[in-house]
Formats: C-alpha cells, structure tokens, sequence
C-alpha cells in the first residue's frame, strides 16, 4: 500500500484478517501466537478455534483491540483499505500483503515468517515449495498447454483474469486460460466460451465427489452442453486451496497438473524418487453448500463483495 510500518519485536500476538494468512501463519509453526482470526478461517482445524473478530471486509476493529495484537496481517486483495487506516489511526501495527503470482506468494512466505521472527521456517518453507515447482517443471516444461476455462462463478459466468495469482497458478499446472482480461474477475457470456472452446473445464473445491455430480447436472443445461470439454467430459477438479495464496497453492497446482498432464507422470508409478508431494484436501465439516459448484471461490478475491454480504460460511 505504499506505507512504512514498523512492526514491534518480538511479535507475540498476531491477528490474521484474511484465510491465506491464518494458513501461512500455522505452516511457518507460529499458530500457538495467532490471538484471533475471521469468521473464514478454516484451515487448519486448529484456526476454527481461535477467537473471531468478524468477516473480511467489515471486521470489528473493537474486537481486534481487545485481543491486544502485537501485529494485524492484512490481506490487500480482500480486506479494505478502511481497515488498515482505523488499525494505523489506533496506533497499531498492520502489515498487508499483495501477491500476484506464485513467485509472489512464495516470497510473501519467506517474508511474513521474517517479519514474525520464524525466518528460518521460512526459508525452510520457501526452499521447499519452490524445489516442488521445479520438479513439476521438469515434468511438464516442455508440454503445449491446455487451454482451459476456470470458472470462479456459473451465475454470472466468472473467471480470472491474466494479473491474478490464480491465472499464474494455471501457467505452472501447464495450462493458459482461453480468457485473457485485464480485468481480474471478468464476466463473461456462455457464448463468448462456446466459440472460443477451452479443452478443460477447472474448477475447485472442497468436496471432490459432490463437485462430480454437479457438473454431471451442468452438463445438462442449455448452452453448456454445446461444450466440446462437456460432451467429452474434460473436466478438473481440484482442491479449493488453489484460492488461497498460501502455501496450499502448490498442491493445488501440482494436482492440476496431473489431471491436465496425466502422461507426464507415468514413470512416477514405478519411480516415485522425483515425485512431488501431493497432498489431499483435507476433509472440512459439512456446511451449507453455495448455489453453485464454484461459489466458494467467489467469495475468496477482491473486489466482490456481494459473496461476503451473502454471509455464507462457504466463502473463504
């Protein structure tokens, strides 16, 4: 945001205003120092429990005092400009991140666990996630790319648009969306995806099966079923991590890949050496399901924030 902020040592209470930083907060082992976190923050388990100062985009700055944070993590794509303004009026201190690509996210790991004093899980982070995507890179660096639609929304017809961290997400799964707006969440019209075609459907979420079965009902519907990726049932599904930029990016990105590339990871069934480490959505508490099959990544980015007025427990 183009301010300094001077971050008192050492870091003992931290506030996250955003799920990717409650998740980032818990991977580099300092989840025992987060004091409160949002109405979103699900994952890990651990982060249901924490107290709760409200939702992403109207949090109760009261609530946020009376936990005295040491530090209040910001995240710019999805909490307001408002509440780092009240934070820095009240004389406290708010560091906001802002990553727009993997690289990004990476680096915004390493950095956050400096700034909390976990540094070197930091590093040990970074060095990790990144030796990850340098072994997707040999696998599927030298494949075409699938063209692919990553639908954010079916009602209105939501993507994301080539800035975002979700359209890098897609490059390093060896994949270009067939939408290339500068906007970062256009809307777009069924026709407009009809002519241009996208080999693969992609869409996220936390309950693979369920996710299944809804897109067997989409196909039914008009329009839709004019999809070539429909009729032939080229589909990917994959965990709802991919909305966060958070350390759980890289999974979602090596499990795109696999569905996308499968080919490129045959040998990996008798040479698991150089495999990367996949790891599955971990299982969630049911909770009411959003109208669509991607709804709950609506609600994950920013500028949309008729997905957080909905209140749903969904949004992330």
């Amino acid at each position: 945001m183009g301010r300094p902020v001077r971050v008192p040592q050492p870091v003992r209470r931290i506030i996250s205003l955003a799920p990717s930083l409650t998740e980032t907060v818990f991977a580099l082992g300092a989840g025992d120092r987060l004091a409160g976190d949002t109405d979103y923050c699900d994952y890990p388990a651990a982060a249901v429990s924490k107290p709760k100062v409200g939702g992403v985009i109207n949090p109760s700055i009261e609530k946020i005092v009376a936990l005295h944070p040491d530090l209040v993590l910001v995240a710019k794509s999805i909490n307001r400009r408002e509440t780092v303004l009240a934070l820095e009026q009240l004389g406290m201190a708010a560091y906001v991140t802002d990553p727009h690509s993997v690289e990004g996210v990476l680096a915004s790991v390493a950095r956050l666990g400096e700034i909390i004093g976990a540094g070197e899980a930091g590093h040990q982070l970074h060095s990790g996630l990144r030796e990850r995507l340098n072994v997707l890179k040999r696998h599927i660096g030298g494949l075409t790319p699938r063209r692919v639609l990553f639908i954010v929304w079916l009602d209105p017809l939501i993507t994301a648009g080539r800035e975002t961290f979700l359209t890098d997400a897609l490059r390093w799964a060896g994949a270009e969306s067939v939408i290339q707006s500068s906007q970062d969440w256009p809307q777009i019209s069924l026709e407009e995806i009809v002519r241009l075609q996208p080999e693969y459907l992609v869409f996220a979420s936390a309950h693979a099966e369920s996710a299944a079965r809804d897109f067997e009902a989409l196909a039914e519907l008009p329009g839709w079923r004019n999809l070539e990726a429909v009729q032939n049932k080229r589909v990917a599904i994959i965990s709802d991590a991919v909305n966060h930029p958070s350390p759980r990016l890289v999974d979602a990105v090596e499990q795109l890949a696999r569905q996308l590339h499968p080919e490129a990871f045959l040998e990996d069934q008798g040479n698991k050496k150089d495999k990367p480490e996949i790891r599955p959505p971990v299982p969630t508490p049911d909770k009411p399901r959003p109208a669509s099959l991607a709804g709950n990544l609506y609600g994950a980015f920013s500028g949309i924030q008729p997905a957080f007025e909905r209140e749903s427990s969904c949004a992330h």
